[in-house]
């Protein structure tokens, strides 16, 4: 996109252009597929449409949770991948906090983000071919685990990688099992419905500390405390081997794991392909590769 062309281009979601904060309406469809084009049925569909997330109890066998440990271990011990910066350590510890863009330097968490268990429903929501935007896999460890501010991935995606849409999904897929108490991840059901145009502005290569802790695109306490009163919140516990998918604009946080039990998932981001990012709507330049692909082909 040219210069004249991003200046030109109406931005249905404007955010970080150091106004005031609003929430807006969020436009469009949030479900776009049918119970017909996939393996969800129409009530699981219905319950996405009006949550913003849905579970799935049993994704991935206890063999395959297994897998991902002995293969998390592998790149947290390999002195190449730490020294990455797709690799994020947790500074007081030293331990691995998240490891990026997964789905290219593992083949085993490649497997996973195009098996059909994930890809077809995925598919099946954003009602299109979907490409993996973004992959990782987090280590929450007992003690040790920081907490992540509440905030909609969108705006982020929107703002620094240009996603013109939230047509998006994620899944998160529990190598771990998930209780209250340990870090799980918290939506606020139905707030994918508005979106909040944060105040401020992007800094240059905010990325390096937006990985780490949540600062630029994080709503008021004013904001999130109104959306509270409105949509409350759900934290979602389950067992390792289970999922959660959620819309990207959904408000979700986590809190810090101060207990014996660690927690950790694979996590990957859909784009529709008929959502493709461009020039980003409220940074000087977009993130890299691995924090907001530009490698649009279809996954599965």
């Amino acid at each position: 996109m040219t210069a004249t062309a991003t200046q030109n281009r109406i931005d249905a979601y404007p955010t970080r252009n150091n106004g005031e904060a609003k929430v807006m309406p969020r436009d469009g469809a949030v479900v776009w597929g049918t119970a017909e084009g996939g393996p969800m049925d129409q009530a699981t569909l219905d319950g996405f449409e009006t949550r913003g997330y849905l579970s799935v109890e049993r994704l991935v066998s206890d063999e395959e949770v297994a897998e991902f440990h002995r293969e998390l271990e592998r790149l947290s011990n390999d002195p190449e991948v730490r020294a990455d910066e797709r690799c994020v350590i947790e500074a007081s510890s030293q331990e691995v906090r998240s490891v990026f863009d997964v789905h290219r330097i593992s083949p085993v968490f490649r497997r996973i983000a195009n098996d059909p268990r994930v890809v077809d429903r995925a598919r099946q929501l954003l009602g299109s071919e979907v490409y993996i935007h973004q992959s990782r896999v987090n280590f929450k460890p007992g003690f040790e685990g920081k907490e992540f501010m509440w905030h909609s991935d969108f705006e982020t995606w929107h703002a620094e990688d240009g996603m013109p849409t939230p047509r998006a999904v994620s899944i998160s897929i529990s190598m771990t099992d998930n209780y209250s108490y340990n870090g799980p991840l918290m939506i606020m059901p139905g707030s994918h419905r508005e979106y909040v145009s944060c105040d401020g502005a992007t800094p240059e290569d905010n990325y390096r500390k937006s990985l780490v802790m949540q600062g630029a695109g994080t709503p008021s306490k004013e904001i999130l405390t109104d959306f509270y009163d409105r949509y409350g919140i759900d934290v979602l516990e389950g067992p390792a081997g289970g999922a959660v998918m959620f819309d990207s604009n959904c408000m979700h946080a986590s809190n810090g794991n101060v207990t014996p039990f660690p927690r950790s998932n694979v996590f990957i981001v859909f784009n529709s392909v008929e959502n493709t990012p461009e020039a980003p709507y409220a940074a000087p330049s977009p993130r890299p590769e691995f924090a907001g692909s530009t490698d649009f082909t279809p996954a599965g």
